[in-house]
């Protein structure tokens, strides 16, 4: 392979920055363009103090060289990193002279593309690798360092090696078929397919919430016009993120934005207030409300403690069918402006989870996210061997290797011939193999690596 170089470090002016360089000519090229104790004469990580000219032999920066003999790197292969001053004009010029000296520009993800071709971890430990990157809470930093330690690939590989000697005793009767030889007792390969499809459904299963870790827990913010949704959300973020005003109808569209509550991401969703509007621009903003409220784990109903009681019970049925598998917290407010006894006896009545709160007070507000926190109800990432599937490609292959079992087990069940099951198992292997990459393509590799970034 050519040898690779780009800056590591994120866009922009820092302290320091690090240009890293890998490839079989690594050494080679950065020598040309290092002042100080020669690579050739470097152990393996090991870090040096000298200077980086250019082609003219003019004075770049001083620097730090940190050198990682192959097979011991990152990607496997000889890799340099330099460690310079943070100036966009000295990364530049250090990454200009490089490629002069004959390295390429690395494209996005192609160092950990080479660590994937080189075998230094498969193809969902590449994946997590841009997850930590990218890992806003504690659950979702927990989550990706778990899965790039290897936990997720260590179950696949063991329900992959289950199911080859499962193939194995089947296919080897079809060798010995005109002796009418039985290698695989049929109740033992049930009890275990019945138990390997029991973990790769709880694989998918624990998808939704993953999702959520990752992508942060959607919250929706509902509730009819000057109920004081906009102002709640301003005061969860403590920042002026809607714009909030007497006026009904203010807010005409969908507003998120995300806070880390608990550990956990959590993604806010003001909404349009739901009433009956002749104005065209607002119903659009009310019919994405309805749809925000579908996607949400958790709906927050403002309810406006200055309102006439009677509009409740119309207000909840507007909003109950959107509601039936969430969890709805009523968030009584305006709390420091009216009496709220007889709004929370009625509330009560429908069974919901209550809260009392005066947004523009702040008060009763981290009563309320504790109340979202534990409502939520994420599933707790300190073990270090937990498997949460964060990733959609991870959970729809999973899906599919749940239905490639299932026919299995129906083959067993009817007793259909042995080489029917061995290619249904020979399916399930496939999709688990598609997770950590035994099974890929080039189309499948570059959706991957192109999204992550540069350096990396």
């Amino acid at each position: 392979m050519d040898t690779i170089c780009a800056v590591s470090t994120p866009h922009g002016m820092g302290g320091i920055a690090v240009i890293r360089v890998s490839g079989n000519g690594a050494l080679d090229i950065v020598q040309q363009r290092w002042q100080g104790k020669p690579l050739s004469e470097m152990a393996s990580h090991t870090a040096h103090l000298g200077h980086i000219i250019d082609s003219q032999g003019e004075l770049l920066d001083e620097a730090v060289l940190t050198l990682f003999r192959a097979p011991n790197s990152f990607t496997g292969e000889d890799v340099v990193e330099i460690s310079c001053h943070g100036s966009l004009w000295i990364q530049q010029q250090i990454v200009s002279t490089l490629i002069d000296a004959g390295c390429r520009a690395a494209t996005g993800g192609e160092f950990t593309q080479r660590a994937f071709a080189n075998g230094k971890l498969d193809l969902s430990q590449a994946e997590a690798i841009a997850d930590v990157i990218a890992s806003q809470s504690r659950a979702s930093h927990h989550v990706a360092m778990n899965q790039m330690r290897g936990a997720f690939s260590r179950q696949l590989s063991t329900l992959r090696s289950q199911l080859l000697q499962f193939v194995s005793l089947i296919e080897l009767e079809l060798d010995f078929s005109e002796e009418d030889v039985t290698f695989a007792d049929r109740e033992r390969l049930t009890t275990l397919a019945t138990d390997i499809k029991k973990v790769i459904d709880s694989l998918a299963g624990s998808y939704q919430a993953g999702n959520a870790i990752k992508n942060g827990l959607p919250v929706a913010i509902v509730g009819p016009t000057n109920a004081g949704k906009s102002t709640l959300l301003n005061t969860l973020l403590g920042d002026d993120r809607a714009l909030v005003s007497d006026i009904k109808g203010t807010t005409r569209d969908v507003i998120e934005d995300t806070i880390v509550l608990g550990g956990t991401l959590i993604r806010f969703i003001d909404t349009a207030g739901i009433r009956e509007s002749s104005d065209v621009i607002e119903s659009m903003g009310i019919e994405r409300s309805f749809k925000k409220m579908d996607e949400a784990r958790i709906v927050l109903w403002v309810v406006d403690a200055t309102a006439p009681i009677a509009e409740l019970e119309d207000f909840h049925q507007q909003i109950a069918e959107h509601c039936q598998d969430k969890a709805v917290i009523a968030v009584v407010n305006k709390i420091d402006a009216s009496d709220t006894q007889a709004i929370v006896n009625k509330l009560k009545g429908l069974d919901i989870k209550i809260a009392e709160i005066s947004a523009r007070e702040g008060t009763g507000v981290e009563q309320l996210k504790q109340e979202i926190i534990t409502t939520a109800a994420l599933p707790q990432v300190t073990d270090e061997n937990a498997v949460i599937v964060t990733n959609a490609r991870h959970y729809h292959a999973l899906v599919r290797a749940s239905e490639a079992i299932d026919r299995t087990l129906q083959g067993l069940s009817t007793g259909l011939s042995g080489d029917l099951v061995s290619q249904d198992i020979r399916e399930c292997m496939h999709y688990l193999g598609e997770i950590t990459g035994e099974i890929s393509t080039d189309d499948i590799l570059g959706e991957i690596f192109a999204h992550f970034c540069i350096g990396k």
